[in-house]
């Protein structure tokens, strides 16, 4: 607990504190000036606390443990092992994105919106999506210039790739929460919400109703894409939901069974599922943490 403590406060985006192996992974897909910078910081202040630690070969570190040559084996080994367990396990999400240990089956298409919006007149924005951080880099880069408050580490992610102003990462995850966290910030600022073309988060009327001087602009839409090849979901299946839309698009290709295991996003997207599924909540809002939800799941 004494070292999620510390790593907690350390506001990390890149790299992530795993209880369980006592590890700090970073993030892969990622290697540039901020992860580097992260690893410093962490490796200092574990320093500083007088935390014994050992930087592997990936650049992940590890706490109070042993870096043996048999120490180094039996961690291989075992992430063999879980890598072939995983594998077996019957998790699919319901889009393109790649995921380790999931298959995918994309049952919608993201379409950009462009549009002329001037965004020299907003003090701040806000992304609750990396489609929508992706839309707008693709027409308007001048929301570079603006600094920029994102609900989760994998937005905040993307706008720290994309050389944005990074202001704030959301803790709590969830649309009507983060507008809670951010709304003393932006007081007196003239906001821009940039968001998918359907929403189903109060954000916006969270912040207007403590008189926030907000706009929203949708940028991009969801398509629904018909299967056309049979698909079939093994008993015991684990399907991951990312959104509303992507349970309304499953329903519209396929029949529920009983023994399936749903995963939702958040909590907004749990409340759109029939009264007789009960889904469990990824801890995170992303896909990532999705597929960690389902792993946990026997």
């Amino acid at each position: 607990m004494k070292i999620k403590k510390l790593i907690d406060s350390l506001d990390l985006i890149y790299y992530e504190y795993d209880p369980k192996t006592n590890i700090i992974k970073p993030d892969n897909k990622y290697c540039n000036q901020h992860t580097q910078r992260e690893f410093t910081k962490i490796t200092f202040y574990l320093s500083k606390k007088h935390i014994q630690f050992d930087v592997l070969p990936d650049k992940a570190i590890i706490v109070n443990g042993k870096n043996s040559i048999m120490s180094r084996i039996k961690r291989a080994y075992n992430s063999i092992a879980e890598d072939i367990k995983n594998s077996r396990k019957n998790i699919f999400v319901l889009s393109n994105k790649k995921v380790k240990w999931a298959k995918n089956i994309p049952l919608f298409e993201i379409k950009f919106i462009k549009k002329d919006i001037d965004l020299e007149k907003y003090d701040a924005l806000i992304f609750t999506s990396k489609n929508a951080i992706e839309s707008i880099n693709s027409f308007n880069k001048s929301w570079k210039k603006i600094p920029a408050y994102v609900i989760s580490p994998q937005s905040a992610k993307l706008v720290r790739n994309l050389n944005g102003r990074l202001e704030f990462v959301g803790k709590e995850k969830h649309g009507d929460k983060f507008a809670e966290e951010i709304a003393e910030d932006l007081k007196d600022k003239k906001v821009l919400y940039l968001r998918g073309e359907k929403t189903v988060s109060r954000l916006v009327d969270i912040l207007r109703e403590q008189g926030i001087n907000c706009d929203e602009e949708s940028i991009y839409e969801n398509n629904f894409k018909k299967i056309e090849k049979k698909v079939n979901f093994p008993k015991g299946s684990k399907i991951i939901f990312s959104s509303p839309s992507t349970i309304e698009y499953f329903f519209k290709n396929f029949e529920w069974d009983n023994s399936f295991y749903a995963i939702s996003i958040g909590q907004t997207t749990a409340k759109h599922f029939p009264k007789n599924i009960k889904p469990l909540i990824a801890d995170d809002t992303s896909i990532e943490a999705c597929v960690q939800k389902a792993i946990e799941v026997e």
